[in-house]
């Protein structure tokens, strides 16, 4: 049980490195019990969503791992849904899922 905890921070930690560096943030920023200002928060929210997607997370773990609230999880996975209606961001976001899925060794690179 505790394995599987720290396998859980470890993902939040890889998808909050991967977003911190995509949006030039930080990932101590990302992770950080503070709500930050909006452009933290809203790489939290997509640094969430990746570990949920990307990772196959469930939002009680995520929130563990983010220390949020899995209903806070729940709702900035919804916003990034909403928000990839847009095709670029879309395009975006399905980039760094991938990258996030082939960093943790649960996609094949040439898939």
């Amino acid at each position: 049980m505790v394995e599987r905890y720290n396998d859980d921070r470890n993902g939040a930690r890889l998808a909050a490195g991967l977003v911190a560096y995509a949006l030039d943030l930080t990932a101590d920023g990302i992770l950080s019990g503070e709500r930050g200002n909006q452009d933290v928060s809203r790489g939290r929210q997509v640094a969430m969503y990746l570990a949920h997607v990307g990772l196959g997370m469930s939002l009680a773990r995520v929130g563990y791992a983010f220390g949020r609230d899995r209903s806070t999880v729940a709702h900035g996975c919804q916003l990034v849904e909403e928000f990839r209606d847009d095709p670029e961001f879309d395009i975006w976001i399905e980039r760094l899922e991938t990258g996030l899925s082939v960093v943790a060794g649960l996609r094949d690179l040439a898939a």
